[in-house]
C-alpha cells in the first residue's frame, strides 16, 4: 500500500470519526478544531506550514487513550486570521481558551507551536504537562523576510517558498534555488488538484510562513525566562533533525526544572506528522502515552 494511499484512508477515517468544534479567544478571534477519541483531554499544536491534516494520524494512534483536540492555528482552515497586534500572546491566548472550554491539561507543540507552549506554560496553569518538539530558538535571522513579502505580494509563491525554505534551513533548503522552486510549482500543482472542500494546501499556507518567523523572533531572547516554567516538560527531536534544532533541546534541558528527552530515531522535524511527510506518528504516540500517561 502506497503512503498516498495510506493518508487518503486515514484521512476518510478521520472525517467519519471526528467532530469539528470552536471556540472564541480573548479578541474575539474563533478557532476552529477537531475532535477524535475518548479519554483524558490532549492538545495537539501543529508547527509552521500544517493545519489541522498535518497530525491526522498521530490523532488517530491516540484516539483509544485520549480525547485529542487538533486545532487550526490562526490564519489557517477552520480559524480566523492572524489579526491585529499578532504575536506569541495571541497565540497563548487561543491555547487559554480552547484548554478552558475542553478542560485538557495536556498540549503537545511542533516547532513555532513548541515555543508557543513554551511561553503558555509560564502562564496557564490548565498545563500540567507539555510535550516541546523541537523549537527554533537558535539559528534564527530575519534577513530573508523582505524578499518573502514582497514574493508573496506579487503571487509569487513557489519563489516565496523557496526564499523561506532557505531563510529558515527548512528541508530542501541547500537545493539549488531554481530546483527548488520547480519542486515546489510541482507540489502545489499536484495539491491543487486533488484538493477538496476545506482542504489546506500549500499555496494557502504560504503567506502564514511570515507569521511563524515573527514568533520565532519575538523569543529570541526568552530562553533565560523558561526557568520559571513548573509544569512537567517533555523534550522531543529526531535523530536526522538538524544540529541547531537539537542545540535548542539542549539549552532548554540546561533551563527547565523539570524537563525529560527523548529521541526519535530515523526521523526528523517532521516525525510527528502523517508518514507521507516523512513522519513516525506511531512511534511519537508511544512516547506521548509514556509521557502523558
Amino acid at each position: 500500500m502506497t503512503n498516498a494511499n495510506i493518508k487518503t484512508q486515514s484521512t476518510v477515517a478521520m472525517r467519519e470519526r471526528y467532530t469539528t468544534g470552536f471556540v472564541t479567544s480573548k479578541d474575539g478571534t474563533i478557532i476552529g478544531h477537531r475532535q477524535l477519541g475518548q479519554g483524558p483531554g490532549l492538545v495537539i499544536l501543529h508547527g509552521g506550514m500544517e493545519s489541522i491534516q498535518s497530525h491526522i494520524q498521530l490523532a488517530e494512534a491516540l484516539a483509544d487513550t485520549y480525547t485529542v483536540y487538533l486545532p487550526d492555528r490562526r490564519g489557517r482552515g477552520l480559524s480566523g486570521p492572524h489579526g491585529k497586534n499578532y504575536g506569541i500572546q495571541r497565540e497563548v491566548e487561543d491555547l487559554d481558551a480552547l484548554l478552558t472550554q475542553t478542560s485538557a491539561h495536556n498540549v503537545f507543540g511542533l516547532s513555532s507551536a513548541a515555543i508557543v507552549l513554551l511561553h503558555a506554560a509560564l502562564t496557564l496553569p490548565a498545563i500540567y504537562k507539555a510535550v516541546i518538539f523541537e523549537p527554533p530558538l537558535f539559528n534564527v535571522t530575519d534577513d530573508w523576510l523582505p524578499r518573502f513579502n514582497k514574493e508573496i505580494a506579487k503571487g509569487k509563491v513557489a519563489a516565496a517558498l523557496a526564499t523561506g525554505t532557505k531563510g529558515t534551513q527548512m528541508w530542501g533548503h541547500a537545493m539549488p534555488r531554481w530546483l527548488l522552486e520547480l519542486a515546489t510549482t510541482m507540489i502545489m500543482a499536484s495539491e491543487d488538484k486533488k484538493a477538496k472542500g476545506n482542504d489546506v494546501t500549500t499555496r494557502k499556507l504560504a503567506p502564514t510562513l511570515h507569521y511563524d518567523a515573527q514568533l520565532i523572533l519575538e523569543s529570541k531572547e526568552a530562553l533565560e525566562s523558561f526557568r520559571a516554567i513548573r509544569t512537567r516538560v517533555l523534550l522531543m527531536g529526531g535523530s536526522m533533525s538538524p544540529d541547531f534544532l537539537k542545540a535548542g533541546l539542549d539549552a532548554l534541558e540546561r533551563v527547565l526544572p523539570d524537563a525529560q528527552r527523548v529521541e526519535i530515531p530515523g526521523a526528523g522535524h517532521g516525525a510527528s506528522g502523517n508518514t507521507d511527510r516523512g513522519g513516525k506518528p506511531e512511534v511519537v504516540a508511544q512516547e506521548l502515552r509514556r509521557f502523558f500517561g
